[in-house]
């Protein structure tokens, strides 16, 4: 994937369309949600998530945000149900995080936005492997998480602690025994619709599954992902924050949800 972006304000989301046509397409992601415009949809399944552990690989600063990475090739960590049909495989999951506490988030809800947004990216195993399932239009699911300032989340602590270790861009390190299903919330309602990838090179392959309750990060645990860097140790150091594309328009299409 090119690299020849990032979250400035010579190289961010809205110069993104220059190198990314697909930028201006008609089933772009993050939107904004509003959730009395969602349609309950009885026929939505609940969503299954079955995780291992042992799948859980290394943790990367890839200078746009970090990804815990998980081996994907068989069936150990998969999503059932839901929106989608088949089974998909966690490939990795990354955050988006704002600045401060009233950004961050890449979908909003009514237009309000969360600290920060956690993103569990799944492909399609009717396809031979993610690089195959990444520019088809039902090649990925991503499970989108929402975290608000509250308590500190001790689910998330082994996650930050490893943040010394991946502090500047293209820094990586071993990571094993996580289990991502600790970072969900504790019931699954979800909304979902047909999106994008929300970083370059923005495929539209992507089937959104959208949580609606919040996990809770701790002030001080967010000011850990503000400590992380942009930047490679060469480079004078850039604090990484504000990585988020800002909702897209809808253009036609439906939001559902799995609840009333």
């Amino acid at each position: 994937m090119s690299h020849g972006w990032g979250y400035s304000t010579h190289d961010g989301p809205t110069k993104w369309a220059d190198n990314f046509p697909i930028a201006n397409g008609p089933r772009q992601s993050p939107i904004n949600i509003v959730p009395n415009q969602a349609q309950y949809d009885s026929s939505l399944k609940p969503l299954k998530l079955k995780y291992d552990p042992a799948t859980s690989k290394d943790i990367l600063n890839n200078g746009h945000s970090f990804q815990v990475n998980f081996e994907d090739d068989d069936d150990r960590t998969i999503l059932t149900g839901g929106p989608i049909t088949g089974v998909y495989r966690l490939k990795q999951f990354h955050f988006h995080w704002g600045s401060s506490d009233d950004k961050g988030s890449e979908h909003t809800i009514n237009g309000t936005k969360y600290p920060c947004e956690l993103h569990l990216v799944h492909w399609n195993t009717k396809y031979a492997n993610f690089g195959e399932a990444v520019n088809k239009p039902d090649g990925l699911a991503v499970v989108g998480i929402f975290l608000k300032i509250g308590s500190a989340n001790p689910r998330l602590q082994k996650v930050i602690d490893a943040f010394d270790n991946i502090k500047a861009k293209n820094q990586q390190t071993t990571f094993s025994n996580f289990d991502p299903k600790n970072l969900l919330p504790a019931t699954l309602h979800y909304w979902t619709y047909e999106g994008s990838l929300t970083t370059p090179p923005l495929l539209e392959s992507v089937t959104w599954i959208v949580l609606k309750d919040p996990i809770s990060v701790s002030p001080v645990q967010m000011d850990k992902f503000r400590s992380l860097l942009f930047s490679s140790d060469e480079e004078s150091p850039c604090c990484m924050m504000d990585n988020y594309r800002p909702p897209q328009p809808l253009k036609g299409r439906k939001v559902r949800s799995n609840f009333k």
